[in-house]
């Protein structure tokens, strides 16, 4: 029989953003082709799957390379600006992502959101909720590197363990939606919910997969958490 005592507790829960809590890409993926469009090229579906869960910078000068004549400045402020004025018309919230972040909330779990979208786009959909369930955004700008580079979600433990120095990435889940995503958050040392949306994503022993978070309890990410820790007591991760 588990001892409580000995067990790490959930003490957060890091969100993705685009794909995990709302249904955005299709927003971005609008963007993208009437921005090639704009400049004499020509956007696919499959350029555009490649670019879900990037850095901006990143998917900036994919789109460069698509013939795209601006700076990566200029580009991400297009596809944010487009992004922005559709959520203000319609947020396309995710099915059970808003009931998790009610229960977390109610459970007295900490939340905080790890974005590669800028802040002004993190800023609406966070307005957009009924509570203040996010104690802080890591979003794309406030970090050097991208995922699938793992600083966001680093930078969201150690802001974290500032009002509370023992919690570590032991303590923390995170919910993802696309394999840059994913791999950052692996990479932290967090455990890591795969929630695959548009593009799938292979499978990996490293974190759970879950196809979605409608029914899904707070119970069910201490669970994770548990038996991670038991995982790595008996020597198998």
């Amino acid at each position: 029989m588990r001892s409580p005592a000995s067990q790490p507790l959930l003490k957060a829960a890091l969100w993705d953003m685009d794909g995990t809590i709302v249904d955005t890409e299709r927003y971005w993926i609008e963007a993208e082709h009437a921005l090639v469009a704009a400049h004499g090229g020509q956007w696919s579906h499959e350029k555009a799957m490649q670019l879900v869960g990037q850095s901006l910078v990143y998917s900036a000068g994919i789109l460069q390379e698509a013939g795209v004549a601006l700076e990566v400045r200029e580009i991400i402020d297009t596809l944010t600006g487009h992004v922005v004025c559709q959520v203000r018309e319609s947020v396309p919230w995710r099915p059970g992502a808003r009931e998790l972040l009610e229960e977390l909330h109610t459970a007295g779990v900490r939340c905080a959101l790890v974005t590669m979208s800028e802040a002004p786009l993190a800023r609406e959909i966070v307005a957009s909720l009924p509570k203040p369930y996010f104690e802080f955004l890591v979003t794309g700008d406030t970090v050097t590197q991208g995922k699938p580079h793992p600083e966001a979600y680093l930078k969201a433990v150690e802001l974290l363990q500032q009002d509370d120095p023992e919690l570590d990435h032991r303590h923390c889940v995170a919910l993802e939606d696309s394999e840059p995503g994913v791999a950052a958050a692996v990479a932290s040392g967090v455990v890591t919910v795969a929630i695959p949306h548009i593009v799938p994503l292979p499978d990996d022993p490293r974190r759970a997969t879950w196809y979605t978070l409608a029914g899904r309890t707070v119970a069910d990410l201490r669970e994770l958490v548990s038996l991670r820790h038991e995982f790595i007591g008996a020597g198998l991760v």
